[in-house]
């Protein structure tokens, strides 16, 4: 799935009560996180709930390299939260990650009205979390 057409299925939806059972549907697609991957050194932190992202850099057709994740959640909306950040992020150059501003499309999404503080913050987190992943994978490449 790409983010347009998370976007053109966001659009169809009206009622926040449907978008957050397609946010919960959208985590129920995240490929599954092998148990020892829920490893401290993958949890990130400043999230109400229980979120791991695990990281692997693989390199692109050029010798580029490319991060991919596996993210997991012990709460369901939060795993569909990840899976739109793994369908902004994963498998893309740092610079490309770098490049995408999450939280702007989760405001367009109307999330920022529509999250408790807790879990902008903790989205926010997640979104630094992979942000510095790229900015590591950057510097390792130069």
């Amino acid at each position: 799935m790409t983010i347009d057409e998370i976007r053109d299925n966001f659009a169809l939806l009206e009622d926040w009560d449907d978008r957050y059972r397609y946010v919960i549907e959208l985590g129920r697609t995240l490929a599954p996180m092998p148990e020892a991957e829920h490893s401290q050194a993958n949890k990130v932190q400043g999230c109400a709930s229980q979120v791991w992202l695990s990281r692997k850099i693989d390199r692109g057709h050029a010798g580029e390299p490319t991060l991919n994740y596996l993210g997991d959640s012990d709460a369901h909306i939060v795993r569909g939260l990840i899976a739109i950040l793994l369908t902004l992020y994963s498998g893309h150059t740092p610079q490309q990650i770098l490049a995408t501003d999450a939280i702007s499309v989760f405001d367009e999404f109307g999330f920022r009205e529509h999250l408790t503080p807790q879990r902008s913050n903790g989205l926010r987190s997640m979104v630094e979390r992979i942000r510095a992943d790229a900015r590591e994978a950057l510097a390792a490449a130069n």
